[in-house]
């Protein structure tokens, strides 16, 4: 089993990390969701390539056991936010790929709300503890999403943020001012 005071990798690398196609597609996506570093491209991959193992493993189940786990898996999924439907198939999880797992993030979802005006400060938001989920403060940019959460996002209460949110810029309001 191990210590419990020395924590495993939970993500695995690239078997061949120095190919110009993975570095030019792993820089884009690193941009696209303001990722501290690739690891954190790799610990999505691992967690999709979990479920995609689990997915494959549930082929070989006699049809009574592999009906009552398909659904279990799907419910999960479905949960998380990662199938769009609860009427998904297996096929869905085989066609999951870690930008999936990713658009799931917390950092992902304060920008695409418009809490942050970048996925940058979306991300330091969150890490200097601006951003609750269901009222609770969240300092994890990674942190899965759930579907029934994803509504109640918004500035921690006591947050200087929550009654002069960062997407209304004082620059903007000076210009704006000016102009009339």
């Amino acid at each position: 089993m191990g210590d419990p005071k020395k924590s495993r990798r939970k993500w695995e690398g690239p078997g061949m990390p120095w190919l110009s196609q993975a570095l030019k597609s792993e820089q884009e996506i690193m941009g696209r969701y303001g990722l501290r570093n690739k690891r954190e491209i790799w610990l999505a991959r691992t967690i999709v390539t979990g479920y995609r193992h689990m997915a494959r493993s549930l082929l070989a189940l006699p049809p009574s056991e592999r009906a009552m786990r398909e659904k279990q898996l799907l419910s999960k999924l479905y949960k998380i936010g990662l199938l769009k439907s609860e009427q998904s198939s297996i096929d869905d999880v085989l066609g999951l790929e870690e930008e999936n797992l990713l658009e799931r993030r917390l950092q992902t979802i304060v920008h695409r709300k418009g809490l942050a005006r970048t996925i940058y400060q979306a991300r330091q938001l969150i890490v200097h503890g601006h951003i609750a989920v269901g009222g609770r403060k969240v300092t994890s940019p990674g942190y899965i999403v759930k579907r029934d959460e994803e509504d109640s996002i918004d500035f921690y209460p006591i947050s200087p943020f929550k009654s002069n949110p960062p997407t209304e810029s004082k620059g903007e309001v000076d210009v704006e001012q000016k102009g009339n």
